[in-house]
């Protein structure tokens, strides 16, 4: 799996959704080729697996984008989960998915979040805010989709090395 590197220089846009897309195929990567059994395996004593991190991201990608940047209603998965019953549940239910169910639904949301950031301005604020009615600009919210994308990818990497051994970007 090809890693998609940044541009050296370029526009505010062109730079945050590059270095977001390079921490996406990083997270991609991780995953690539391993079985179900791999993808559910913990590193005690966290419960954090490959799987959990792979749909976690895919959650994260639509609330950010889909549901509180563009105001609309989650998709499925997400929409019929009992979060209250289970507020970690894609981390929970991950290793029920089969590898390319996960990798499938990571990178269909990935192309939502990219369509919606193609069709907005930097300085638009989501329309759904946080619990404490807080609202973000877009280029807030890359910029936390880097870092929250580039902190699994490092859970991953140890994720992974402890799989089979396999190391770097």
């Amino acid at each position: 799996m090809e890693l998609m590197e940044p541009e050296l220089v370029g526009d505010e846009r062109t730079l945050l959704t590059q270095f977001l897309d390079y921490q996406r195929s990083v997270m991609m990567r991780k995953a690539d080729g391993l079985t179900a059994e791999q993808l559910a395996r913990r590193l005690e004593p966290s419960e954090m697996t490959l799987g959990g991190l792979i749909k976690h991201l895919a959650l994260v990608e639509d609330n950010w984008f889909q549901s509180r940047l563009l105001g609309r209603d989650e998709p499925e998965p997400w929409a019929s989960v009992d979060w209250d019953a289970d507020p970690d549940w894609e981390f929970h239910s991950a290793k029920d998915d089969e590898p390319a169910e996960l990798m499938r639904l990571y990178q269909v949301a990935c192309e939502r979040s990219r369509k919606a950031v193609s069709d907005t301005d930097l300085d638009t604020v989501t329309l759904k805010p946080n619990r404490r009615g807080e609202h973000f600009s877009l280029r807030w919210v890359l910029i936390h989709m880097i870092e929250e994308t580039a902190r699994h990818a490092g859970h991953a990497d140890l994720l992974r090395e402890s799989i089979d051994g396999v190391t770097g970007d």
